[in-house]
């Protein structure tokens, strides 16, 4: 039995031309030295990309760039009756908005395509033939109406044992499988025969053995499921030629060389299927580890029916890709320490995969903004990302406002990048300077002489004081001379309150009783602006 667990837990050796070879201490991950290391993310194009898949390929990518290895994309794609039209293509595109692209993928193609399941028919009724000879698989010719009883007789009675429930449940979030009864797995060669002449397409059944291996996981550590002892014989081939999940992931995993395969722990518990299939197969298993769970705040499991998480909500909101990579790797492990503002060369550069634990991560998307925020000062102090950024906006800008905009110059480069380098700190999203809070930087607010009044009866009097501080050199108008001019303004005038002061020259330029400094919108807007709006007041 030793000798057999070191055989099935042997790593497998693919090409080496795939990716770089590892030197010793990399090998204590799991994989040979001078093996390539080549993981997968294997989506079901059900549904498009959600937090939880963003997860679980980003482990898998920091991975293998951290190792010079290969990152793959592969769609399974094998439940046609599920398939949602325009998933397949938004994985991808995600991906890619991600900033961790495939190497390998339907889309990029590659050296060990096709990247569809579907598309990878051949391979997996070839391993099924093969399974048929050695007597590892057999026909199973039980009727959909058969099945569904055995389901709920199951349900009724309770055939799981409880034990298996509680071992699997809290850890990997597993549900306990209906307990198929074998019925087919003892027929003779001639009921075989029979069946077939009428029913020549039947499904496919692999023969599970008394004793699964145990094999060392390397998140949780040496790991045993007996799971012939509770459940039945799983389809590894559906009767319209269809691979289940089993037989597909076991194949191609073999044949596109994946050395180490990072997925959920909901699978954890399939893992003895799968090495069972690999030993029928006569092939050496890659390396697992299984990731804990990713939860929301309160514990519950992420759903797809929450529609606030797929990545298309994020993009189309104005979050940034690193904020969110940042965010679901600080929530987790995998790193030395947990902090904020980590780019993806960082992750990569901390990542270790021997820090993962095995507790579920719990997802705060409420500090998604504090992390946003910090990852757009980022840019913004980065030149070339900036000119960036103030391509978006300015994009923003005629989308949210087209013809209210009353002049081209808030178009001009020169002033949306002031507007940003006054505004980053306070902003979460490039998105909030296009908001009703800001509307002011980008149209000219309807305000009447008779507002200003009401706020104070020197209105005429401060609104030309003011225009009197805008004409010297326009050089001269920072911030903190402003404020100090508007301060000794303010103090000029018996009997006005500084507050007043600020409040009636906020409405003015914005329309608003709230917002920014006075002096910040000042400069913002510049001097030749700032006239115009306060003369436009007073003429009202």
């Amino acid at each position: 039995m030793a000798v057999l667990l070191r055989r099935l837990l042997q790593p497998g050796r693919p090409p080496a031309a795939w990716g770089r070879p590892l030197d010793q201490r990399e090998a204590g991950l799991g994989t040979d030295a001078g093996a390539a290391v080549r993981v997968r993310f294997a989506p079901s194009p059900t549904g498009f990309l959600h937090l939880g898949g963003l997860r679980t390929a980003l482990y898998n990518y920091i991975f293998a760039k951290k190792h010079g290895g290969s990152f793959i994309l592969r769609l399974e794609d094998t439940d046609q009756a599920r398939l949602v039209p325009g998933a397949a293509e938004n994985i991808e595109d995600m991906l890619a908005w991600a900033g961790i692209p495939p190497d390998e993928s339907p889309r990029r193609g590659g050296p060990a395509g096709p990247y569809l399941q579907s598309q990878r028919l051949e391979l997996y009724a070839q391993a099924t033939a093969a399974l048929l000879r050695t007597g590892a698989a057999y026909r199973c010719f039980c009727s959909p109406q058969r099945l569904e009883l055995l389901k709920k007789e199951a349900l009724r009675s309770r055939q799981t044992p409880r034990s298996y429930v509680y071992q699997l449940m809290p850890v990997t979030g597993a549900l306990p499988p209906n307990r198929y009864d074998n019925r087919c797995r003892n027929l003779s060669q001639r009921q075989v025969a029979e069946k077939l002449a009428s029913d020549p397409t039947p499904a496919v059944r692999f023969r599970l053995e008394k004793e699964a291996p145990a094999f060392q996981d390397l998140v949780y550590g040496w790991t045993r499921h007996e799971v012939a002892s509770v459940e039945g014989d799983p389809v590894v081939l559906k009767s319209d030629g269809f691979p289940t999940y089993h037989l597909a992931c076991v194949v191609d995993d073999h044949h596109m060389g994946v050395s180490h395969v990072l997925r959920g722990s909901e699978w954890l518990a399939s893992t003895p299927k799968h090495l069972l299939l690999y030993q029928a197969l006569g092939w050496p298993p890659p390396r697992f580890a299984h990731l804990p769970l990713l939860l929301n705040r309160d514990g519950s499991k992420l759903s797809k029916r929450q529609g606030d998480i797929f990545l298309e909500h994020f993009a189309a909101a104005g979050f940034l890709p690193d904020a969110l990579l940042d965010l679901v790797t600080n929530c987790g492990s995998g790193f030395a320490e947990n902090q904020m503002g980590r780019t993806l060369a960082e992750l990569i550069a901390q990542f270790d995969l021997t820090r993962i634990t095995c507790h579920s991560a719990l997802l705060d998307l409420e500090k998604l903004p504090d992390f946003n925020r910090l990852h757009l000062r980022r840019l913004v102090s980065s030149e070339t990302q900036r000119r960036q950024l103030v391509g978006k906006l300015r994009a923003l800008v005629e989308e949210t406002f087209g013809s209210q905009v009353q002049s081209t110059a808030v178009l001009d480069p020169a002033y949306v990048e002031r507007v940003i380098l006054l505004r980053q700190g306070h902003i979460c999203r490039l998105q909030d300077l296009v908001s009703p809070a800001y509307s002011y930087l980008w149209t000219r607010p309807a305000v009447g002489r008779a507002q200003l009044g009401a706020i104070s009866e020197k209105a005429d009097v401060i609104a030309k004081r003011v225009l009197g501080l805008l004409e010297g050199p326009v050089m001269s108008l920072t911030q903190d001379m402003l404020n100090a001019e508007l301060k000794k303004l303010s103090e000029g005038l018996e009997g006005t309150k500084h507050s007043h002061v600020m409040k009636l020259l906020r409405l003015a330029l914005s329309g608003q009783l709230q917002g920014p400094p006075v002096a910040e919108m000042m400069v913002s807007l510049g001097p030749k602006e700032v006239r115009e709006r306060i003369e436009k007041v007073l003429c009202s």
